[in-house]
């Protein structure tokens, strides 16, 4: 009976630790023109206890405020979003999961000024920037030990919007792979459109052209800042910064169809109403959009069968949500506030969409803006 009792309980504690979700590494992007010389941050994050512990900090690196992670987790790219005149940059940095620490590699001009946001793909390859004030993008080559290559491309976007304070030219404000990886995506907040290129992954110099189509429009004045897949690749949601919106797609066959259009905030100015980011969860059943400006808000949403979207409420936060995401079990929403310099960690309900719980775990982060993780091991 002894026997049997223990081989219940060793079977129970094989279960149980199999059981348990994986521990991440979270990474930080922050403005550093506030003085600090401490860009990146990174912690070690529990979602089986949704605890977070200080890890390391990277100096030297300058307004590192987006980043992305190769998929082998050995590399880290961020931009360098200086301002002013000061030409944009890219960083490479090695990662030693071991530590937890980043070496720096090396760094490349853009050939564009603010870039805004950076990505890898899946290969770890090719590296792609959004040049926000110098409106183009910039695709870098990557050499075997991870560091940037001069570029290979720099392609310009043209025209403008409506709205003379922010839409006087072409503002491009992300770049994103298609979950396919056979196209990239990039909202131009400044001309209103949101531009598809055909991603040529093995080509030394035409990673990225035109089709058919270079871009679709959206409403004069909406302002398209980030857009985000369905985890099943079916829809795509876009966020328009100016007007507050999320326009709802079908992706199919390499085509966006727009098939809802729904408001994340209302307040604040018509013209400006300064949402963020948005972000949707693992199993696709919720997604969040943060707004800062007078809402200083998430607004939840239930995700429908047919890929649209149900207004599920606000969730006050703290103040100038920037960067969220989702972490990779779908229990938690991690939202950083650039302007409280603070990190706040809500637990998602998993039957209904609501945040629970709203602790502030980090709060010596200057202007957190970015939040990645990849896995420890």
């Amino acid at each position: 009976m002894k026997k049997i009792f223990f081989l219940l309980l060793l079977s129970f504690c094989i279960i149980n630790v199999h059981a348990q979700n994986p521990i991440y590494y979270l990474l930080i992007g922050t403005y550093t023109d506030g003085g600090t010389p401490d860009g990146i941050h990174i912690y070690r994050f529990n979602p089986n206890k949704g605890e977070v512990t200080f890890v390391s900090k990277t100096s030297g690196v300058e307004n590192p405020s987006w980043l992305c992670v190769s998929k082998d987790g050995k590399f880290v790219y961020s931009v360098n979003e200086n301002s002013g005149d000061k030409p944009g940059e890219a960083s490479a940095f090695a990662f030693d999961k071991k530590k937890g620490a980043l070496t720096f590699l090396n760094k490349q001009p853009t050939d564009g000024l603010a870039p805004a946001s950076i990505a890898v793909d899946e290969s770890g390859k090719n590296v792609i920037v959004a040049n926000y004030s110098g409106g183009n993008i910039t695709v870098f080559k990557t050499s075997a030990d991870g560091s940037l290559q001069p570029h290979v491309q720099v392609l310009a976007h043209d025209g403008y919007g409506v709205n003379v304070q922010r839409q006087e030219m072409p503002h491009p404000h992300e770049v994103v792979f298609s979950p396919d990886q056979k196209y990239v995506f990039a909202p131009d907040l400044g001309n209103d459109r949101l531009y598809q290129y055909n991603f040529n992954g093995s080509d030394a110099t035409n990673v990225l052209t035109t089709g058919d189509s270079a871009y679709y429009t959206v409403d004069d004045g909406f302002g398209p800042r980030h857009i985000v897949f369905s985890p099943d690749g079916k829809h795509a949601y876009l966020i328009t910064e100016l007007s507050g919106d999320i326009i709802v797609y079908n992706y199919n066959n390499g085509k966006l169809t727009p098939i809802q259009t729904i408001a994340a905030t209302t307040a604040g100015d018509k013209n400006d109403r300064g949402s963020a980011e948005i972000v949707i969860t693992p199993n696709g059943k919720f997604l969040y959009a943060s707004n800062r400006g007078e809402a200083n808000n998430v607004a939840l949403f239930k995700v429908q069968t047919d890929g649209t979207l149900l207004a599920n409420g606000q969730q006050p936060v703290n103040a100038n949500p920037r960067g969220m995401m989702v972490d990779p079990t779908g229990r938690f929403l991690l939202v950083a506030s650039q302007n409280n310099n603070t990190i706040q960690i809500f637990v998602i309900n998993k039957n209904y969409g609501l945040l629970e719980n709203g602790s502030t775990l980090i709060s010596d982060v200057q202007k957190p803006v970015c939040l990645q993780m990849t896995p420890v091991n």
